[in-house]
């Protein structure tokens, strides 16, 4: 990372502990003993928990759209979203997303109003073509985010249908009848055999290979009323479509590996729930005893994905959730834990409401705390956004932009920066590590990472509003150096702060979020 010389180099002083214990509890050295009120962190490094693969958005569906704006416009965008330079006085240009997610449209684009589809911002193009083959010049303006990711270093790519393309889908259309599933099991090997064809057929046009394919889409959820492609499914089609692709992958010599379930609510991951036949998914695809088992195939990657909706508030219920979760994974020794997409839903127990878009630390604050508890109670080894590009008076976006489809104005939401906390800094193949506040988690969570350049990584949420006065202490004896703290506050966009307070402590402003970042 560059960092400005105006800067210089900052060290932090930190507290040097003996050995933490388990409970966290051993007493730090008399002689370093921070000052009256201090919050002391402390982190052992050799208690490690899951590895970080990537932290993700998806191009849904504002950049077929914004793909097409005028050169400067797209780029600073772009740079918000996946760059990991360093401007001239300090400021990250970006947040340094390590995935992204490309929509595989259903057609509904091509059928306009016929869609069913009132808006038709969430409407999609497909590749196919009008002759009945495929025009791989279509979904350009996708296209166009997808080579400015990989130009700014974003390393992994996901490949992702809403719904079967509409010629496929039993009534027609690119959403559901009834709540019905939409697609015939005669048409489960088109619908793989098109998945692998748009995988080999956008690697031949701009080089890029999707590492991940993930086939369905929340299909524990009706899909009938025409708000946006989909389709439920029940899991034994979930299996039976992965058992196609998988097949169709292989037969094209394809190495892109299958992610499923992209479960609706975390409770159908481990649980009937109120879905039965769509739930239980880690015991039905993950039991090699199910009739649905899927961990034998060579090309599904041994996780499984689910969204946060609605399971984020209130607090004890959403750490509650979490522990129910990452309970059902540790019965399939291995098994990984994808949270694959989040926006603010619904009124979240009266916390904070979905409704009007919100540029504010409140909704910075709201997304840092659902992060940390996917993180750290569910062990996520990915974490991804849903709407990167957002045109709605929503709190779904971490860009947000005219609705035009030619051209406009975008700006950057504290949502956007407070996932940046985590992004920029905790990179693909991190380990999370034991971290632990003297407060608790009373108004400061905690959390920390050890990237594979030996960088340790903190991330500090203090939803309280006051200010706090904080000092690392680290067992096992090492002692880091070249230390940076960065802060996304109500004035602060994952700005560079500097190491203040006695004995080298950082001051942790009151309702923000700051990481600290430390070589060992």
């Amino acid at each position: 990372m560059q960092i400005s010389q105006n800067l210089g180099t900052l060290f932090l002083g930190l507290l040097m502990a003996a050995p933490i214990s388990c409970q966290g509890s051993d007493p730090v050295a008399k002689t370093n003993e921070p000052a009256a009120g201090t919050v002391t962190i402390r982190i052992d490094p050799t208690k490690t928990y899951q590895t970080i693969r990537n932290f993700g958005g998806s191009d849904a569906w504002a950049c077929q759209f914004v793909g097409n704006w005028p050169l400067a416009k797209k780029n600073g965008i772009a740079d918000l979203l996946f760059s990991k330079d360093t401007l001239a006085d300090g400021r990250l240009k970006g947040i340094g997303l390590s995935l992204w997610r490309f929509n595989a449209g259903g057609g509904t684009t091509e059928q306009g109003d016929a869609s069913g589809i009132r808006d038709e911002w969430r409407r999609a193009e497909s590749f196919f073509a009008n002759d009945g083959g495929y025009d791989w010049n279509k979904q350009a303006g996708q296209v166009w985010f997808l080579n400015a990711a990989r130009e700014r270093g974003v390393g992994e790519f996901l490949l992702f249908p809403n719904t079967p393309p509409v010629q496929f889908t039993t009534n027609g259309k690119g959403y559901a009848t009834n709540g019905q599933p939409n697609l015939a099991s005669q048409q489960f090997d088109k619908f793989a055999g098109y998945l692998a064809d748009v995988i080999d057929g956008v690697r031949k046009k701009t080089g890029i290979t999707f590492q991940y394919v993930s086939p369905v889409n929340e299909p524990q959820w009706d899909w009938s009323d025409g708000g946006q492609e989909g389709t439920p499914y029940f899991n034994n089609q979930v299996a039976a479509i992965t058992r196609s692709l998988s097949a169709s992958l292989l037969k094209k010599n394809l190495s892109t590996k299958i992610n499923v379930a992209e479960a609706g609510q975390l409770e159908y991951l481990y649980s009937e729930h109120n879905r039965p036949g769509r739930a239980s998914q880690i015991a039905a695809f993950f039991d090699k005893n199910s009739s649905e088992y899927i961990g034998n195939l060579p090309n599904v990657v041994p996780a499984i994905s689910g969204h946060s909706y609605f399971t984020t508030s209130p607090y004890k219920t959403a750490v509650d959730k979490r522990k129910q979760l990452a309970g059902g994974l540790a019965t399939v020794p291995g098994l990984e834990y994808w949270q694959t997409e989040y926006c603010i839903l619904g009124d979240n127990d009266g916390e904070i409401k979905g409704e009007g878009r919100d540029l504010s630390i409140t909704s910075g604050l709201y997304i840092a705390r659902v992060i940390h508890n996917d993180l750290v109670y569910a062990n996520a080894t990915a974490w991804h956004w849903w709407l990167s590009v957002s045109p709605y008076d929503y709190k779904d976006g971490l860009v947000y932009i005219d609705k035009n489809k030619t051209d406009g104005s975008f700006q950057s939401s504290k949502m956007l920066w407070a996932l940046g906390n985590f992004s920029r800094f905790v990179r693909p193949g991190a380990k999370r590590v034991e971290a632990s506040s003297s407060l608790g988690t009373d108004g400061l969570l905690v959390s920390s990472y050890l990237n594979t350049n030996n960088e340790l990584v903190t991330v500090i949420v203090n939803n309280d509003n006051q200010d706090r006065e904080i000092q690392l202490s680290l067992g096992s004896g090492q002692k880091p150096v070249a230390t940076r703290v960065y802060e996304t506050s109500a004035e602060r966009d994952l700005a560079p702060v500097q190491v203040s307070g006695p004995n080298g402590s950082i001051s942790v402003k009151a309702r923000s979020i700051v990481t600290v970042t430390s070589k060992m």
